[in-house]
């Protein structure tokens, strides 16, 4: 049985996420939709693009992914195809499946061409749903589209490195339920640039000079529970997608607060590590 799964800034209130899966199960009886998540932020290409690059790859290969962030169609905003490591994603051409395969070499991409066959003001229902359970029953990809080489690429986004390679230059690229704050500073970016010196991390004005690789490495548990400085406690760590990440030890935005609220960090704010010599 295929797999669909939905990545979308629909929110849970509007008729537009139970429109798409009804027309897929119209399509296709003996398929299983999976929601990744509805609750990317409008028009947020680099917080969807982190959301479904951590979670595809637990889906087996074959797996069929539809994208509706930015996905009306325009000149400059074509809907493509492309097979990635064994998988399908159905998109717009917006710089999102830069993002997704930015290590990975796509082995295959289409821009969709079947547009003239389909009246839609509704991209993800008409026109995305039918390249999804076209490739669900086993078609291949150049029957929805013609091959392309290259897809937009989105560069703005990438850590700054400078040239005496003393300084990563970083943003937020996402927030997470807890209010934790990712960047998109690698575990491998800072091996690679740091080769192990000392460093001090600035957001703002805190500082970290330790990453941890567990939230709960920053409490010593060897000090009786009553006296432990647990309460708000701020870290950095590198997350288990291995992104560079502040956070505040069992955070709640809704009560204690968040590394977002907290450090006054929102998306696209600059995080700078300093390596010293």
């Amino acid at each position: 049985m295929a797999i669909i799964t939905l990545t979308t800034d629909f929110g849970e209130k509007d008729h537009f996420v139970g429109a798409v899966k009804g027309a897929i199960y119209s399509e296709l009886n003996d398929i299983r939709i999976v929601d990744i998540s509805h609750s990317v932020n409008p028009f947020n290409i680099t917080e969807a693009a982190y959301i479904i690059q951590n979670a595809f790859n637990s889906f087996p290969k074959g797996s069929i992914h539809i994208i509706g962030i930015d996905s009306e169609l325009n000149p400059e905003n074509k809907h493509i195809a492309v097979k990635l490591d064994g998988h399908f994603f159905v998109c717009a051409n917006n710089g999102i499946m830069s993002l997704i395969a930015s290590e990975i070499v796509p082995e295959k991409i289409v821009e969709i061409n079947i547009h003239d066959r389909i009246e839609t003001n509704f991209p993800v229902l008409d026109v995305f749903v039918k390249v999804a359970c076209h490739i669900a029953r086993g078609g291949t990809l150049e029957v929805i589209g013609k091959t392309i080489q290259e897809i937009k690429h989105l560069t703005d986004i990438k850590p700054v490195i400078n040239a005496e390679e003393s300084q990563i230059i970083g943003n937020v690229i996402y927030i997470d339920n807890y209010g934790n704050v990712v960047t998109n500073i690698t575990r491998k970016i800072f091996k690679d640039v740091g080769k192990g010196r000392e460093f001090e991390i600035s957001a703002r004005n805190y500082k970290f000079k330790k990453i941890h690789d567990r939230y709960s490495d920053s409490i010593n548990f060897t000090v009786e529970r009553h006296k432990r400085e647990e309460d708000g406690k701020k870290l950095a760590l590198f997350n288990s997608a291995d992104f560079l990440e502040l956070a505040i030890y069992k955070s709640n935005p809704q009560t204690v607060g968040s590394a977002s609220t907290l450090f006054g960090l929102r998306f696209r704010d600059t995080i700078t590590i300093n390596f010293i010599a």
